[in-house]
């Protein structure tokens, strides 16, 4: 993922995007320690008070846990959290954009949810 300056979202809401997107792909797990925000900083050449941001953003989402003196850790409900946050937020907005633009094309309910199970079977490799 590449952080822009020029996203309508903050760089630091783009940077818990990428952690959360870590953690559902798997990169980070249950426990594991998260990157600093100096080494976020530096990976993003962003500043380390916006990369701190991000970070404390995820805190108070409960998808971060601090230790005291090591740094930020991932925690059991990270996955769940982020999952239910993307559906409700995310992929419900993107539904809601897809139902609006069907009703403007008149296409009906039943067409919009074969368009979508085609998706589905051709992202799974079945053109059955």
């Amino acid at each position: 993922m590449i952080i822009s300056s020029d996203s309508a979202k903050p760089i630091y809401v783009q940077i818990a995007e990428w952690i959360e997107t870590e953690i559902l792909n798997g990169n980070l797990k249950e426990n594991d320690k998260v990157y600093s925000q100096y080494k976020l900083a530096e990976m993003f050449t962003i500043n380390p008070a916006t990369a701190a941001k991000g970070l404390n953003m995820l805190h108070e989402e409960k998808i971060l846990y601090n230790k005291r003196g090591l740094g930020k850790f991932v925690t059991a409900e990270a996955r769940m959290i982020i999952t239910d946050k993307r559906k409700n937020r995310v992929l419900k907005g993107m539904l809601q954009e897809a139902a609006l633009e069907a009703e403007r094309l008149e296409v009906n309910e039943e067409e919009l949810i074969n368009m979508l199970h085609t998706i589905f079977k051709e992202r799974k490799g079945d053109t059955k």
